[in-house]
């Protein structure tokens, strides 16, 4: 009977039918979409702390009201997915606490400091651009409830990537103190920016299974060589330098090649080893402790409701 289901699931997964809270699944499939939407909940809800360091000390008011927006936006982000988590079987307590303790990671580039005005510009740019290049192969996720959220999730990512370019375009037409703080940024977050994609195919531990189901379309490393192709004309056209002094155009491949990364760097900011791993959790910790009435006050007033109606 559980190799009859199993062959079923299979075949509706392999016929581009979306699978439902509702429908039977495998233990190993809900386990990797918990894993995955609630590691992309985490990193959208932890993503706000960098930007939103720099809200009070943007440079104009328009400035500041597109970087609230975005905050907003991402902090929407985290909610959608852990909703669309929770369908899954898992609570949102379940999934805070695996952050809080540290058995759940988020991506790595938010370990990173933002030490500059135009960090936010680069994070815009490259954080939210490799975002989108990976999101936008999840509008297909096999799991119907994680492909819904996220096609409002990329049409917002993109404002995201727009502002972002906008701003270190900005810098880099400004003085030549601007344009070089704009290169340092950029400096700064390439590196990072193509570790967001994960590991090698060959060393991902998930990479085989979520491709099987389709919970991912395209893999670690055709994404990066993606954004990769994606990013170096755009730079050229900034007029900065390219981070990677070995990039060539592999006219035969048609792609860039370039350098191999860090990832004994990658490895350690994983495993809390980064810039700012314990500053971000402990100040998640926080703000979840300080709003612990907000949360008490709602379970009551639901609670009085239901007994008015009763």
């Amino acid at each position: 009977m559980a190799l009859d289901q199993e062959q079923n699931f299979q075949a509706k997964i392999d016929a581009e039918d979306k699978i439902e809270p509702k429908d039977w699944m495998p233990e190993a499939y809900r386990k990797n979409l918990i894993r995955q939407i609630s590691q992309h909940a985490h990193s959208e809800v932890i993503g706000m702390q960098p930007e939103g360091n720099w809200i009070t000390r943007a440079p104009s008011l328009r400035r500041k009201a597109v970087l609230l927006a975005k905050v907003q936006d991402e902090g929407g982000h985290g909610l959608y997915l852990y909703s669309t988590a929770e369908t899954l079987g898992i609570t949102r307590e379940e999934m805070i606490n695996a952050l809080q303790d540290g058995s759940a990671k988020y991506a790595s580039i938010f370990n990173y400091p933002a030490q500059t005005w135009a960090d936010v510009g680069a994070i815009g740019w490259l954080v939210d651009g490799a975002a989108i290049v990976n999101q936008v192969s999840l509008q297909r996720t096999s799991y119907g409830p994680y492909s819904r959220s996220m096609v409002r999730i990329c049409k917002e990512e993109s404002f995201h990537q727009r502002q972002g370019y906008e701003l270190m375009l900005t810098l880099c037409r400004g003085s030549e103190a601007q344009k070089a703080m704009a290169q340092d940024a950029l400096n700064r977050f390439y590196w990072p920016s193509l570790m967001m994609f994960g590991p090698h195919d060959s060393e991902s531990a998930h990479s085989a299974s979520s491709m099987k189901w389709k919970i991912k379309r395209e893999t670690n490393d055709y994404l990066r060589q993606k954004f990769i192709d994606q990013t170096a004309p755009q730079i050229e056209f900034l007029g900065l330098e390219h981070p990677d002094k070995n990039l060539i155009w592999n006219e035969e491949r048609g792609h860039f090649e370039g350098s191999e990364l860090d990832w004994d760097e990658f490895k350690r900011v994983i495993h809390g080893d980064g810039h700012c791993n314990r500053q971000r959790v402990q100040h998640h910790i926080k703000a979840h402790e300080e709003g612990a009435w907000v949360r008490e006050a709602l379970v009551r007033y639901k609670q009085k409701k239901k007994l008015k109606a009763a």
